[in-house]
């Protein structure tokens, strides 16, 4: 590797024995010879926050969806004037991205036009957002809604008394298209506010630095603390049933997560009361919701038993569960006053509140869409997903049900195309005996790919990086990238990231690679990992500090500490690579720096 590059794509050696690896992908997800001046010359980092391990064939739809939506939003719909898409590719099963600048000469004409289109949503936030989650759920229903019953042997009576004229392939074939759609609407919806929440942050941010030119990242993300958030909303219910099986005299119940059992009256309300915070808020994956074997809390209950009990030994031991939020608003408001009176205007001033106003109200929505879309929306999907594999099973066209998960997506509709085709006729179907090679390579090509090591970058760094996202969310910045190439020359004992939320603590370290680990957290470790997950708010009151591999002032590791007053550095490149579990580490999250003692 030279000192100002990544290897390129096409230099990177990959897993032994894999090859045909792109079959398990869409042809244009991979990096090609045909458009290799293209892409040679580009950045290109590992999306390990969101897509940290080997992508099955329909775990990357999600890939390509998130990031075409993502993408259309900056350049055709709001037209970010320095950014337009951040561009997608799969290298031996992982995913890369490349954020996508604009011509120099092209931004000054996109102002206008950004500021129309934003402008119409800034103005009217409060209206449109509120829409939005009525669009949202209705997008949820109508996938929940969707009939991946097995073709009946005799269609209803009514399908002829009424003149339907079409039959239960018809509607099979139709419902698993609408599958399809409703995903990708979901997705746009899902970016519909979302870009817009990271440039009216990133607006301020670039105010206050103009401004306040010494002011630290940090300073500013302070400025939007304290916020109220539908993601929180899971652990808060949690929370609510410790407290209450305290109350109801049955905490002993929780014991052991695994063989929880409610008797009585006592154990009845408290069900009830569980009852009524599982629809929605217990859609929630153990992970990011992005990979098929992401456990849903309220399919395993055993996942949020566990964190209840933990809540009930803090409750019965005295603490305070409660977030620090009122400590939070008052530094919150502190910082502002300290620096809204160092400026020597009153258009300034002006200025400021308003950019600071806006950046309040868009903020919850920058937490809130994890919610709805990547929890509530994929556990439906998932459930949905694995309803059509048990169907296709059932009926033949499959030897096992998660032999859907092998095949692409648009590849299903050939499987099903069989399968009505031939119910039709009533006659065998060809399906389960053409996929069944097929699906055995990809399974042994997955498992090969899923023991490789992704490089973290590839191709040649930009000299600025100017896509919101990019900076914002995944933390990738002219900076980072140079602390990421000058990682041989540094320190083994140092890492640098972003200062994402304040204090320095000292403690021993506990590596975390998947949400499998998070039980193993003990009260006041150090959680190192390569990202967080929304999932796992109920251990920030119990660790020290946390320190990620990936992750920017925005991502949800930063925000959350920061909500729980937990000191953390994000963007470290390597932490999981130099610290182990038992290191005694200290973490300074007021300068990003960690040093391992």
């Amino acid at each position: 590797m030279s000192n100002n590059r990544f290897p390129s794509p096409f230099e990177i050696e990959g897993p032994a024995d894999v090859e045909g690896w792109e079959e398990l992908y869409p042809y244009s997800m991979s990096f090609s010879e045909h458009r290799k001046d293209y892409e040679d010359n580009r950045f290109w980092f590992w999306d390990s926050m969101h897509w940290g391990k080997a992508l099955t064939p329909w775990d990357s739809t999600f890939f390509e969806l998130a990031l075409a939506s993502l993408s259309q939003m900056n350049s055709r719909h709001y037209r970010i004037p320095p950014a337009d898409g951040v561009d997608f590719r799969i290298l031996y099963g992982y995913a890369y991205l490349s954020p996508v600048g604009v011509d120099p000469s092209q931004i000054e004409p996109r102002v206008p036009q950004f500021m129309e289109r934003a402008g119409h949503y800034f103005g009217n936030w409060d209206d449109l957002y509120d829409k939005w989650l009525v669009k949202v759920k209705e997008t949820i229903a109508a996938v929940d809604s969707i009939d991946f019953s097995p073709l009946p042997e005799m269609e209803e009576l009514s399908v002829i008394t009424d003149g339907v004229g079409m039959g239960s392939g018809h509607k099979l074939l139709s419902e698993y298209n609408r599958f399809k759609d409703l995903i990708l609407q979901a997705w746009n919806y899902h970016f519909e506010f979302l870009n817009l929440g990271y440039a009216a942050y990133l607006d301020f941010f670039g105010f206050c630095k103009e401004a306040f030119p010494s002011i630290p990242d940090l300073g500013i993300a302070k400025m939007v603390a304290g916020v109220e958030v539908d993601l929180f909303r899971p652990n808060e219910e949690l929370k609510g049933l410790a407290q209450k099986a305290v109350d109801l005299g049955i905490a002993r119940a929780f014991d052991d997560p695994d063989n929880v059992s409610l008797d009585g009256d006592a154990g009845a309300q408290w069900q009830a009361a569980w009852d009524a915070a599982k629809d929605p808020w217990f859609n929630f994956t153990s992970g990011n919701g992005f990979y098929h074997f992401d456990k849903i809390w309220v399919e395993n209950p055993e996942i949020p038993y566990a964190f209840i009990r933990d809540y009930i030994v803090r409750i019965e031991a005295g603490e305070d569960i409660s977030r620090p939020i009122e400590a939070i608003r008052a530094e919150r408001d502190r910082v502002v006053e300290e620096y809204r009176d160092l400026l020597g205007s009153d258009e300034d001033r002006k200025a400021f509140d308003g950019k600071l106003g806006l950046a309040r109200v868009v903020f919850p929505y920058v937490e809130n869409h994890n919610f709805y879309i990547e929890h509530w929306t994929m556990s439906v999907v998932w459930r949905k997903l694995k309803e059509l594999g048990a169907t296709l099973e059932k009926d033949g066209l499959l030897n096992q049900a998660d032999d859907l998960l092998f095949i692409r997506r648009d590849e299903v509709n050939e499987l099903l195309w069989d399968y009505y085709s031939n119910w039709a006729v009533n006659s065998p179907t060809v399906s389960a005996k053409h996929w069944e090679p097929i699906v055995a390579k990809r399974r042994d090509i997955h498992a090969k790919l899923s023991e490789w090591k992704a490089p973290k970058a590839m191709g040649e760094p930009p000299e600025v990086i100017t896509e919101p996202f990019t900076i914002m969310l995944w933390g990738i910045t002219s900076e980072s990238v140079a602390n990421w190439l000058g990682s041989d020359e540094g320190s083994e004992n140092e890492l640098t990231g972003m200062a994402a939320s304040p204090g320095t603590v000292e403690g021993i370290a506990r590596i975390i690679h998947n949400p499998d680990e998070v039980g193993d957290l003990q009260q006041d470790e150090i959680l190192v990992a390569p990202i967080t997950a929304p999932s796992w708010a109920p251990v920030f009151p119990k660790i020290q500090a946390c320190v990620t591999d990936i992750g920017g002032m925005m991502s949800h590791a930063a925000i959350v500490c920061r909500e729980f007053g937990v000191p953390a550095v994000t963007g470290t490149g390597f932490g999981t690579d130099k610290i182990r579990t038992g290191d005694r580490i200290r973490v300074d999250g007021s300068s990003g720096k960690v040093t391992i003692l």
